[in-house]
């Protein structure tokens, strides 16, 4: 049975080419094309695609609130984003939503094809540049997981303190130890997390 693929893009060109690319293709058929999120969130419901192609830069709602919705209402459609954007931002934010796979739209016909193909295989395709970006953002956490666990438990206390907003007097007074001793567990904070800063301290403990 042939998969029924759906396409969002506002470029009128493309979206006529990526339909024909779709007609083309042995396994797959056409479930509809729209030149925005707004009706493609209508009429989706209708259509029944089994999968999504969708850009990003859209009039009205973006190509990653529209992921949003049809993908709370309509689970089991697979979202691959075909977008012009590289930056993390809305890489992490497409995949956050719902979408499965994103692909650049200058990979080119053949590649989106094959990336569709891996999606329906249960994979998760990517532009080799967006999957270097996921790889290196994973890379950085453990870094930072990793720096955060070196703290020792009087540290990760002070830490929690000072997230409150609490000064060193305060720390010392509630720890019951001297403001002395506070200062010389945050410069081993510092140290162990590559900071210069309280600020930069919490941030860096708050979004582990």
């Amino acid at each position: 049975m042939k998969k029924r693929i759906g396409i969002v893009e506002d470029n009128r060109d493309l979206r006529e080419a990526l339909a024909m690319m779709i007609q083309f293709t042995e396994h797959f058929e056409l479930a509809g094309s729209y030149e925005n999120a707004e009706i493609a969130i209508e009429s989706v419901p209708q259509s029944k695609p089994d999968a999504m192609l969708m850009d990003i830069n859209l009039p009205g709602f973006s190509g990653i609130e529209c992921v949003s919705v049809l993908k709370r209402n309509n689970p089991e459609i697979l979202f691959l984003m075909c977008t012009s954007y590289e930056d993390d931002d809305k890489i992490f934010k497409s995949l956050e939503v719902g979408a499965s796979g994103y692909i650049l739209k200058t990979d080119g016909p053949t590649k989106i094809i094959g990336a569709l193909d891996d999606l329906f295989d249960g994979g998760s395709p990517m532009s080799s540049n967006i999957a270097r970006k996921v790889v290196a953002s994973f890379s950085k956490f453990e870094t930072k997981n990793a720096a955060i666990q070196s703290l020792t438990l009087r540290e990760k206390e002070i830490l929690e303190w000072l997230a409150k907003g609490k000064m060193n007097k305060e720390v010392a007074a509630d720890l019951e130890i001297s403001t002395g001793t506070v200062r010389k567990h945050i410069q081993n904070i510092y140290e162990k997390l590559h900071v210069n800063t309280r600020v930069e301290a919490v941030n860096l403990y708050l979004k582990r």
